[in-house]
């Protein structure tokens, strides 16, 4: 789905942004496909992006992608876009009984940005360590991925900031950073602690990172939302953001046990 609301100029920048801000380490290429593999918990960081139609036939690709994910202990997912290729990529997969999951909606301020603040900063910038420990923090997530999280954030290839914002009593209450390519900022891992929703802030968090992004020079600005997920939808609405396209992944929704395969489909399967 791409909206009309934007020129596809902006939406293909704002898709090359989004893969660059979630680079990670751990990454190669397949036929034409960008395959990620790192152990943290965004599924971003931990998936294949199909950039390119390729060589290949379609299950000869996953075969070889399976055993790249099977060797990190990871599932294998397929994330799928309007740019992904081939164009018939999600009937093909849903062919080979891929199941989708978690529809996703990107969503782009395009006007609006402004560096004058309303009100003093009231966010505190982080190192990536630390800003990785807050949000493992805040969700609940194991060591192990907090670590990946940090180290992807470590060898991020565009810059970032991580900020958190506390309360009167010094605690966390959110948290979140942008990335900054040329002009377009992306908001990423805006947190609140459940003791703090439905409080304002994550409205005062994010209209400050903007605040601070556009100081630092962005003129545009993109998220990445789960389609389910209202209350934060409604929120970015309220701030300027718009729907700009939709993105979903198929394939296991969920880590392997340990020592067992990751999904590998039919090898007499073809495209």
């Amino acid at each position: 789905m791409l909206t009309r609301d934007f020129p596809l100029t902006l939406l293909s920048r704002t898709e090359d942004a989004g893969l660059n801000a979630a680079a990670p380490p751990e990454q190669r290429w397949v036929d034409g496909w960008l395959v990620r593999y790192n152990a943290g918990k965004a599924k971003r960081g931990r998936c294949i992006n199909a950039l390119a139609a390729g060589q290949l036939p379609l299950a000869q690709r996953l075969s070889l992608c399976a055993e790249i994910y099977r060797a990190a202990q990871l599932p294998l997912i397929v994330r799928v876009t309007p740019f992904s290729a081939p164009a018939d990529l999600d009937t093909q997969l849903a062919h080979l009984g891929l199941p989708r999951f978690e529809d996703t909606r990107v969503m782009v301020l395009a006007r609006g940005m402004r560096s004058g603040a309303d009100e003093p900063p009231r966010v505190e910038a982080v190192d990536c360590q630390t800003f990785a420990e807050v949000v493992g923090e805040l969700r609940g997530s194991p060591v192990a991925q907090r670590r990946a999280h940090a180290e992807r954030l470590r060898h991020a290839p565009v810059p970032l900031r991580g900020f958190v914002l506390r309360d009167a009593d010094h605690q966390v209450v959110a948290c979140g950073q942008y990335t900054l390519e040329s002009t377009m900022a992306g908001l990423y891992d805006i947190v609140t602690a459940e003791r703090a929703r439905n409080q304002g802030w994550a409205t005062r968090l994010c209209t400050q990172l903007l605040q601070q992004a556009s100081a630092d020079g962005a003129r545009s600005a993109y998220l990445q939302v789960d389609a389910d997920n209202h209350a934060a939808r409604a929120l970015y609405h309220r701030i300027g953001f718009r729907d700009a396209y939709a993105y979903h992944y198929r394939g296991e929704n969920r880590l392997p046990p340990s020592g067992a395969a990751a999904l590998s489909p039919p090898a007499h399967t073809t495209a």
